[in-house]
């Protein structure tokens, strides 16, 4: 039931429907008794920050930003988490004292998920894609010490990321006899692959894989996407985004609702069974 003291939390998105991030924060909310509420908030681009503003004032708790409002959350909070600051992009903000603080956990929920997998975080790891998921992953890696090779399909925009960075290194996107030397990790931050859309050849990139690469997507639909398809194939290890989704969905819930959520067996089998 919701009351006069639910608190309420959403995603604004455009599109949305694809979220389950509703699915999630509300199976927390029941599993904690907390007196919440998680809501779907498609919003526009144009309409993007009247509607942040205005969910501040009608008494949100905060918000979830995707796709494809990351950016734009980073220039119109008020303040920045330095984590968000490094990563260029926010996809987490808490309304507090008539401040939009923004803050960014993809990078977080990205290596918590490794390491809940039993990945170790070292070496070298090659980055698809230099958008705001890609960025803080690439700076989650950076801090925990790894070797970052960034490619995309725009040279200037790899570039640009490595330089905001202080960090990583630029590389053509399609250099692929190249691009997996030496590398224990990769990671696909681009939309390839996601919803059935157009994707790519992998083999070329995959056949010059070592044994010990592990493969990872940050798309969670579908899970087994087609890049991560291609290197079972291989006999690479491989790691889907939903438990990425999870990871680092937990601040957020945090910071609105006051309890930190277990990330359990039957979280992980109930966003799994809203996929298939």
């Amino acid at each position: 039931m919701i009351d006069g003291h639910t608190k309420l939390a959403g995603v604004m998105g455009w599109p949305v429907e694809h979220s389950r991030s509703p699915l999630l924060h509300n199976h927390w909310c029941r599993v904690h008794g907390v007196n919440g509420a998680y809501v779907p908030l498609p919003t526009r681009p144009e309409h993007f920050n009247v509607a942040l503003k205005g969910l501040a004032a009608a008494g949100f708790q905060g918000v979830n930003v995707t796709i494809p409002h990351k950016e734009a959350a980073m220039r119109a909070c008020d303040r920045l988490t330095d984590t968000a600051r490094r990563a260029g992009a926010v996809n987490t903000v808490r309304f507090e004292n008539g401040q939009i603080i923004g803050d960014c956990t993809d990078g977080t929920g990205f290596c918590d998920n490794l390491t809940a997998h039993d990945v170790t975080l070292s070496g070298r790891a090659l980055i698809l894609g230099a958008g705001g998921a890609a960025r803080a992953v690439a700076a989650a890696l950076l801090d925990r010490g790894c070797e970052v090779i960034v490619a995309n399909r725009t040279m200037e925009r790899a570039e640009a990321m490595v330089a905001a960075l202080k960090g990583g290194e630029a590389v053509e996107w399609y250099d692929w006899p190249n691009l997996l030397s030496g590398c224990s990790l990769l990671v696909n931050a681009t939309s390839l692959g996601m919803n059935n859309k157009a994707d790519i050849d992998w083999k070329p990139l995959l056949r010059q894989a070592g044994a010990n690469l592990c493969v990872t997507d940050i798309v969670y639909t579908p899970r087994d996407t087609p890049l991560l398809i291609a290197a079972q194939k291989e006999g690479l290890r491989t790691v889907d985004g939903l438990g990425m989704l999870i990871h680092q969905a937990r601040a957020g819930f945090r910071s609105w609702f006051g309890v930190d959520p277990e990330v359990d067996e039957a979280t992980f089998n109930l966003l799994a069974a809203s996929l298939r």
